[in-house]
C-alpha cells in the first residue's frame, strides 16, 4: 500500500520544492508537477511531489492525519 501526504510549498526551485508537512519542513521532487507554485498543496510520496490538491482536501486530510497520529501517542 501505497500513503501519500498532503504538503504545502514553501519554497520552489527548478527540480526540487521546500514543503511543510504538518510543521516539518522536507525537500521535494517536483519532476511530475513542473508547474506548481508557491502556496500550491500537494501530496507527497516518496520524496516526490506526485499530484497538486485542493486547499481544503488538503486541511482535511491533514486533520484526519493528526487524529491517527493522536490515537496512536494515546
Amino acid at each position: 500500500m501505497c500513503v501519500g501526504v498532503p504538503a504545502k510549498v514553501i519554497q520552489k526551485h527548478e527540480y526540487q520544492a521546500l514543503v511543510d508537512v504538518m510543521g516539518s519542513q522536507t525537500t521535494v521532487g517536483i519532476i511530475f508537477i513542473p508547474d506548481v507554485e508557491v502556496g500550491n498543496y500537494v501530496i507527497v510520496h516518496a520524496g516526490q511531489a506526485m499530484s497538486i490538491i485542493d486547499e481544503q482536501f488538503a486541511l482535511e486530510s491533514v486533520n484526519e492525519w493528526r487524529k491517527l497520529i493522536d490515537a496512536r501517542n494515546s
